[in-house]
C-alpha cells in the first residue's frame, strides 16, 4: 500500500470523521460558530486520549530536570573517563526510578496524531473554493449520513477561521492579537515545564571558586523558554486562525495538565 494512501486511512480519515461528527452534532442544536466549537472539542478530545502519554513525557522531563545538578558533578568529578561517567549515570537513574528514554516514547506516539490533526484543520480551515473543500471532504467521510451538503460557515465569534492575521489589513486588525496571544500561551506553557531542579549537597565550582556556568544545555533550555514561543507566534501569523485555535486550546490544556503534574509532585515530596 502506498505510504500516502496509508498515512490517510489510518489517521487522516478517522480525524476528519471525528471532526464532522462533532460537527454535525453542534450545527444540529442550532450552535453558531459550529465549526470552532467542533475544533475546540477535537482537541480536547485528542488531549485527553494522548494523556497518558503526554504525561509520562512531563513526569519523565521533569525528573531530569531535578536531576541535572546531580549530572553535572558526575560529568565533571569523572572527566575524561567516559565509561565511569557512564556507570555512575546509570546508578543515578536507578536510584531515583528514572528511565531516560520514557520522555522519548510518548513523543513518538504523538507526533504522527499531531502532523494528522494539522493536515486535517488545512483542509477545513483552508480559503479555497468552498464546493471543492466540501466535495475532498465527503470523498474522506466513512458514512454518508456524515456527509456535508453545502459549506460551513467559517466564522467563530464573528472570526473567520480560514482568515490569516497576515492579512489584517483586509480581514481585520484584531488578528494580529491572535499571533501575540498564541506566542504567550506557548510561553505559560514551557515556563510551567521549567521547575527548579534540586541542588546536589557541593556546587561543583572552578578553580577560582566561582560557580560553574551553565553547559550548553541548559543554555539552550532558556533560550527556548524565550525563543520557542516567538517561532510559534510567528507561524501563527501566516496560518488560518482555524490551526491558532486548535494550539491554543492544546496550550491551554497543556498548561493545566502540567500544573497538575507540578502540584503532585509537590505533595510527594
Amino acid at each position: 500500500m502506498d505510504i500516502t494512501v496509508l498515512w490517510n486511512e489510518v489517521f487522516i480519515r478517522p480525524i476528519i470523521n471525528v471532526l464532522i461528527i462533532l460537527y454535525k452534532a453542534f450545527s444540529g442544536i442550532g450552535l453558531p460558530g459550529s465549526l470552532g466549537f467542533a475544533i475546540i472539542a477535537l482537541t480536547v478530545l485528542i488531549r485527553f486520549l494522548l494523556y497518558p502519554f503526554t504525561a509520562a513525557q512531563m513526569k519523565s522531563a521533569q525528573k531530569m530536570q531535578l536531576l541535572k545538578p546531580h549530572m553535572d558533578q558526575i560529568k565533571e568529578r569523572h572527566k575524561g573517563d567516559a565509561r565511569k561517567q557512564q556507570e555512575e549515570m546509570a546508578r543515578l537513574y536507578k536510584e531515583h526510578g528514572v528511565n531516560p528514554a520514557a520522555g522519548c516514547l510518548p513523543l513518538l506516539i504523538q507526533m504522527p496524531i499531531f502532523i494528522a490533526l494539522y493536515n486535517v484543520l488545512l483542509k477545513v480551515v483552508s480559503n479555497g473554493n468552498p464546493a471543492e473543500i466540501v466535495n475532498n471532504i465527503n470523498k474522506l467521510i466513512y458514512f454518508p449520513a456524515f456527509t456535508l451538503d453545502k459549506p460551513w460557515d467559517p466564522y467563530f465569534f464573528g472570526v473567520n477561521l480560514a482568515a490569516t492575521p497576515a492579512n489584517w489589513q483586509s480581514a481585520g486588525g484584531f488578528l494580529l492579537a491572535i499571533p501575540v496571544i498564541t506566542a504567550a500561551l506557548q510561553f505559560l506553557q514551557t515556563k510551567t515545564m521549567n521547575i527548579a531542579p534540586v541542588k546536589p549537597k557541593q556546587e561543583i565550582v572552578k578553580k577560582n571558586g566561582q560557580k560553574k556556568e551553565d553547559d550548553f544545555s541548559s543554555i539552550m533550555q532558556k533560550q527556548m523558554l524565550y525563543f520557542f514561543p516567538l517561532i510559534i507566534g510567528f507561524f501563527s501569523y501566516g496560518f488560518p486562525v482555524g490551526l491558532s485555535l486548535y494550539w491554543n486550546v492544546f496550550s491551554v490544556f497543556g498548561i493545566i495538565q502540567q500544573s497538575l503534574i507540578n502540584k503532585q509532585n509537590k505533595q510527594h515530596k
